[in-house]
């Protein structure tokens, strides 16, 4: 069943972090990383969403721009990166690239910013 959804998502051109290898993580676990393993946010959204809200800490590099500026996350490849964006779909997309550019523990959080703000995790404001 699985395979079948995958397949309909792949012909729609939805990308799902699980069908490229890219594990989901929750907020929580996401915010566990970030605190405990020093893991990196790299937030895909664009600015105007960036600066109405975003992870402290978290790199802002927006999924159009993330194949251009890859290197800028190279001193980082020996920690977790975990993708995020709105909901979930393009950090999905920025894994896929990451994971084809080399780096090896990258996880997308699940849910995005949307679920972040769900769970009553801090964000903060560019403004």
């Amino acid at each position: 069943m699985n395979k079948i959804i995958l397949g309909l998502l792949a012909l729609l051109g939805i990308h799902s972090a699980f069908a490229e290898g890219v594990e989901p993580i929750s907020p929580q676990q996401a915010s566990m990383m970030q605190a405990e393993q020093k893991a990196i946010i790299v937030d895909v959204r664009e600015t105007d969403e960036w600066n109405a809200g975003h992870i402290a800490g978290a790199i802002h590099i927006p999924l159009g721009e993330i194949q251009n500026r890859v290197t800028e996350l190279t001193q980082y490849q020996s920690r977790p990166i975990i993708t995020q964006c709105r909901s979930g779909v393009r950090s999905a997309k920025a894994a896929d690239l990451l994971k084809m550019a080399g780096f090896t523990k990258v996880y997308n959080l699940d849910g995005g910013i949307n679920a972040w703000n769900k769970a009553a995790l801090k964000t903060i404001s560019a403004n």
